[in-house]
């Protein structure tokens, strides 16, 4: 892992307007958008081919059930909270750390709005009850692990990583919580009774959170771990993108391509998920004075596809597990359209 700039730094605008020569302003302004579009699709591309991979082992039966849940394990329980670790102590000090917390507060605010919207989008579809919860849960949240980390650092280098998991932090909060009542709401089987307590354990007890705490904590501290233990995060780090990416492509091969088809709501759950939950984002990032790379990062991660715990969630639960199935993988190959898109308006 190399250093990346100093806090800071990355805090500033991306690109300020200059005062005078409003031509070349708006001539460079267009030109970055330009690079920022052709780079996503570069990127979308190089992830295509990656989750391709996976597809293909499927296929050819070289993955399986067991090799889908080692990944998972693996990445969700060391190579995340690695990841976690360097990015936030390369790329975060002390003294960013208030600047942190406003942009907390600015995801779990833009995220709760996206929550609002969808549930008012359920009511107006009236959609079964088995659906319900699920396309509720689909469209208000992202998935910033499997899709996200891999997306973001594509796009803009391991300098992102404190800003996708602040970003994370605020929709996971949610994902574990509200989530999982719409979800439970949504079965047939009857769930354990959620409470303040249960609610915390499961929370706390999740690797990349426990990550992102302790860094914190270090960071308010100011400590820094030994130089031996920043590389080996480094090293397992770099396994995230990669595995996380296999994990998806596989996801699709289990779904089928044949099996994808529009459902009742999935449409609306697409343009919520991948347009206006960027754009309700933006707006927060305003309110709170979110520019440049935390401003990027934050709008993206808003935009990607189901988080991928929402079809878990759906089998154990006994809702419509192939709906939730179906709008994950449709999600998420839409999103490689939708992605460099974005970058064009954000540029």
């Amino acid at each position: 892992m190399t250093g990346a700039p100093a806090a800071k730094a990355v805090l500033g605008p991306l690109c300020p307007l200059p005062l005078a020569g409003g031509r070349g302003a708006c001539k460079e302004r267009g030109s970055a958008a330009m690079e920022g579009f052709f780079n996503a699709l570069s990127a979308s591309l190089v992830l295509l081919m990656l989750m391709s991979v996976g597809y293909f082992m499927g296929r050819l039966g070289w993955m399986t059930q067991r090799e889908k849940n080692f990944i998972s394990k693996y990445v969700v329980n060391i190579a995340v909270p690695c990841n976690c670790v360097a990015g936030l102590l390369n790329n975060l000090d002390h003294d960013s750390l208030a600047q942190a917390a406003l942009m907390v507060v600015s995801g779990v605010l833009g995220v709760g709005a996206t929550l609002l919207i969808s549930l008012a989008l359920a009511a107006l579809l009236r959609l079964p009850r088995e659906r319900w919860g699920v396309f509720v849960a689909m469209a208000a949240f992202s998935n910033t692990l499997f899709i996200g980390i891999p997306v973001s650092t594509q796009l803009f280098g391991e300098a992102c990583m404190p800003y996708l998991m602040l970003y994370y932090l605020s929709n996971t909060i949610y994902v574990q919580s509200v989530g999982l009542l719409l979800v439970e709401h949504a079965g047939t089987k009857p769930g354990g009774k959620t409470t303040l307590k249960s609610f915390l354990k499961d929370l706390f007890s999740k690797p990349p959170i426990v990550a992102v705490l302790f860094t914190l904590l270090l960071l308010v501290l100011d400590l820094r771990l030994p130089q031996p233990v920043m590389k080996f995060a480094g090293y397992v780090s770099d396994s995230v993108s990669p595995l996380a990416l296999l994990y998806c492509g596989f996801i699709i091969y289990e779904v089928g391509l044949r099996n994808l088809r529009l459902m009742k709501g999935l449409p609306t759950m697409l343009v919520m998920r991948l347009a206006i939950s960027p754009l309700i984002c933006m707006a927060f990032c305003h309110l709170f004075g979110m520019t440049g790379l935390p401003r990027d990062v934050f709008i993206v991660e808003s935009a990607l596809p189901v988080v991928s715990q929402v079809t878990v969630m759906a089998g154990a639960f006994g809702a419509d597990e192939q709906y939730a199935a179906t709008g994950a993988t449709l999600s998420t190959l839409a999103s490689f359209i939708s992605i460099p898109i974005l970058m064009l308006v954000i540029g």
